[in-house]
């Protein structure tokens, strides 16, 4: 016989037995399991055991098929394999809905990961659109500058007029004002 390495998985080949689709099987065994659930199925299983009860307790002998002093054996038969066979069926169904739920936390993980992700990337844009923000000059900060570049070049003006207006070019009284006087 050959071995092989890798015991973890079944093998694929060779496999005795009827193939199937597992998707449905598996949606086949989620039906079961969802309608062994639910209290219809219950109501309907406690109705067949008390009439098959009162059949064979109660009514007469002729009516009997599965009398009370052999100990109900049909019944006990029906209802273990009624329980051999709804019992893998909804660990089918179990492992099925584990799958899901395992692909659907590990899709949220992505997500929040990715929206993580995002929300750090705009809070660092908004932070530098705030510095940017901090650098520019505002409205009444330029109007403040224009208007002492405005008194600083009146005051050349006139500087020049006084100049040019005096025949030897020599200063009058008034010193002339610098730029770094008026800051």
């Amino acid at each position: 016989m050959k071995r092989r390495g890798d015991l973890t998985t079944p093998r694929a080949a060779g496999r005795v037995g009827v193939s199937y689709d597992p998707d449905a099987f598996g949606a086949f065994s989620e039906s079961i399991a969802r309608f062994l659930g639910t209290g219809r199925y219950l109501v309907w299983q406690t109705v067949i055991v008390i009439v098959w009860l009162l059949l064979n307790t109660v009514a007469s002998k002729s009516l009997q098929f599965d009398p009370w002093s052999r100990g109900l054996v049909l019944l006990t038969l029906v209802l273990s394999l009624q329980a051999s066979y709804a019992a893998p069926l909804i660990l089918l169904a179990q492992n099925r809905q584990e799958r899901r739920d395992r692909i659907t936390g590990e899709t949220d993980r992505d997500v929040a990961e990715r929206t993580q992700n995002d929300t750090e990337f705009l809070a660092r844009e908004i932070a530098s659109v705030r510095l940017s923000l901090s650098d520019m000059v505002t409205g009444e900060a330029l109007d403040d500058k224009l208007e002492r570049l405005g008194a600083i070049v009146e005051r050349l003006a006139d500087q020049v007029a006084q100049l040019t207006a005096s025949p030897t070019g020599q200063q009058t009284e008034d010193p002339p004002a610098t730029l770094t006087d008026s800051r």
